[in-house]
């Protein structure tokens, strides 16, 4: 009796282990209403976020989100924008209409997501990844994610950090990843 407990529990750590996820491992729903995989960014460094439009920081934060996508984009880097209307209420529109002030306003073209819960029973499961990884929970609107090429959350700031600030770890971050990538061929 005693053996076949253990031979179960291995078998259920076993088996759990060959669950564990990493952030490319979810689907979710682009602003378009498309079901997308993560998977097509793995490779890539990405700075997931929870964005709104009606925030106090949604001009510094698209603005620069927008321009460090531009810069280090071509480097296999990858904003990812995930509309959020829990706090505070700041994201009340549809999706068409987020994506239409995103892209009109603030000139962004990184992609971008349909408006999910980031927190909560109905947090989107990318998100309780996250947050369970790195043990930050978002509080409020534009809280970033640094996701490594596997997948992995390597750091997270709060609203109160600007982009300009992470932008130089972020560089730093994205440089190492090539120079790596280009040590392996």
């Amino acid at each position: 009796m005693l053996l076949s407990c253990v031979t179960l529990l291995l078998l259920t750590c076993t088996s759990s282990a060959a669950k564990v996820k990493d952030f490319y491992t979810f689907k979710v729903v682009n602003i378009r209403g498309k079901l997308v995989s993560l998977e097509k960014y793995r490779g890539s460094v990405s700075l997931v976020v929870n964005v709104a439009s009606e925030c106090g920081f949604t001009e510094g934060h698209y603005r620069g989100l927008q321009q460090l996508h531009r810069d280090l984009g071509p480097y296999h880097f990858n904003v990812l924008a995930f509309p959020c209307n829990q706090f505070g209420q700041q994201e009340p529109g549809s999706d068409k209409e987020i994506e239409s002030l995103a892209r009109r306003t603030y000139n962004v073209f990184f992609p971008m997501f349909s408006k999910i819960a980031v927190v909560g029973t109905g947090a989107n499961n990318a998100f309780k990844y996250l947050v369970e990884s790195i043990g930050k929970e978002p509080d409020w609107n534009f809280w970033k994610f640094l996701v490594d090429p596997n997948g992995k959350v390597v750091d997270a700031w709060g609203p109160n950090v600007p982009v300009d600030e992470i932008r130089p770890q972020v560089t730093a971050f994205v440089r190492q990843v090539i120079l790596k990538k280009k040590d392996e061929l």
